[in-house]
């Protein structure tokens, strides 16, 4: 699933340095776990900010990234299971080189095997509607 940290990458631009202690669950815990990095001290030590008034992301604005990214996780699982990403073995694609094959056989012989094996892993995880 989605953390705050994945959450506030998505959500920060590239370059925006901060802390994260912990896994927030509220507006609370967000105030007193997210320190942006402002700078580096003489010893090499980041500069944490700690004035929430000066901050440019609230904790509305991390829930309604996580809420979208957790939705984005969630209509792409079709995909991951059918490529096998998310670790699942059975049912899943065969390589590109293995269905070009079959797709050659299938036209010599007249056989439908890789309509069926493409047909077999759409059914087993479908896209969701």
């Amino acid at each position: 699933m989605i953390d705050i940290g994945k959450t506030l990458a998505a959500l920060l631009p590239e370059n925006y340095a901060f802390v994260l202690r912990g896994e927030p669950t509220n507006e609370a815990e967000f105030l007193e776990a997210f320190r942006p990095i402002t700078g580096i001290d003489s010893n090499g030590s980041a500069i944490e900010n700690a004035d929430a008034s000066t901050w440019t992301i609230t904790w509305a604005d991390v829930v309604a990234k996580k809420a979208e990214l957790e939705k984005e996780y969630t209509d792409n699982e079709y995909q991951r299971k059918r490529s096998g990403i998310d670790g699942t073995t059975d049912t899943t694609y065969a390589s590109i080189a293995e269905q070009l094959d079959m797709q050659y056989w299938d036209s010599i012989n007249g056989t439908t095997k890789w309509k069926d094996h493409i047909a077999a892993v759409k059914a087993k995880y479908p896209k969701p509607s």
